[in-house]
């Protein structure tokens, strides 16, 4: 038999992972992989926080991969319309990782989810 989680905290978590993944997948039914989860989170992070990621700096993510096959990923979550680039005024060299409205609405999704299991859990 099953032990029962004690932690409200676990349990809401639970709950948000289980509501989560009705939304894993892209409204036209593409799907990403964790490495692309991982990658497109921590692009969409630092832009979130104010500081837009290049592609340089992007493919440097060691933890994430090689170069190379951070780059392939870049490539695949662009060609999902999940991130787009941007050139900086005066410097055509540096290109920075903007996340798309499709991106935003996927996290907006994501948000309502755990906003959900919050919710369920404290009634």
């Amino acid at each position: 038999m099953m032990e029962k989680i004690n932690s409200p905290f676990a349990s809401a978590y639970l709950r948000f992972l289980q509501l989560a993944q009705v939304v894993q997948a892209l409204p036209d039914g593409t799907e990403m992989d964790a490495n692309e989860k991982a990658l497109l989170q921590a692009v969409v992070l630092s832009w979130y926080q104010g500081q837009p990621m290049t592609v340089r700096e992007a493919i440097g993510l060691a933890e994430l991969g090689s170069p190379a096959t951070l780059h392939k990923r870049i490539t695949r979550l662009r060609d999902k319309d999940m991130l787009s680039t941007l050139n900086q005024e005066g410097d055509r060299r540096a290109k920075f990782l903007i996340p798309t409205q499709r991106t935003l609405d996927y996290f907006s999704h994501l948000g309502q989810s755990m906003q959900q299991a919050h919710q369920n859990q404290s009634a």
